[in-house]
């Protein structure tokens, strides 16, 4: 079953506001084996001019996630999990995220389109405080491979 392409335009409600936790930031960027000090050194991270540490570049898709949950349990979505592959993601910033930044997330679904018998589903999260400030906008494909009944 393809995805509805009716979903293009659709709006989420913002998710529940995440506070990025040094020890996260941290964690993180050991994950993704990101040594700068700049992610693990608080007293480094301010004589450059932040708050506190600072988030490797792919940190947002912690908060990314809980959008991509609402767009995936959408009702009329119909995206079978156990057939999605992540097919692309791209991070635009409006500045770094820093250990203290409490962020919410809201998807908007961009494009959907059928390929040999697969769907791409593009969405856009944009991710701003609580002020209202955008600090990144994360852009992911989705591709949700052809059963076998899609022959």
């Amino acid at each position: 079953m393809s995805v509805n392409p009716d979903l293009v335009n659709l709006v989420f409600e913002p998710t529940p506001s995440y506070v990025v936790g040094r020890e996260k930031v941290r964690e993180f960027a050991r994950a993704v084996m990101a040594f700068d000090p700049l992610h693990h050194d608080v007293s480094y991270a301010r004589n450059l001019g932040f708050a506190d540490v600072v988030a490797p570049p792919t940190f947002p898709v912690v908060v990314q996630e809980a959008t991509l949950h609402q767009l995936l349990a959408h009702p009329e979505a119909t995206i079978d999990f156990s057939r999605v592959v992540h097919g692309d993601q791209k991070f635009d910033y409006q500045r770094l995220v820093v250990a203290g930044d409490e962020l919410v997330g809201q998807l908007t679904v961009t494009k959907v389109q059928s390929l040999g018998g697969h769907s791409m589903v593009t969405s856009e999260t944009a991710m701003s405080t609580l002020e209202g400030e955008l600090v990144v906008t994360a852009v992911s494909t989705l591709v949700v491979r052809a059963g076998e009944d899609a022959a």
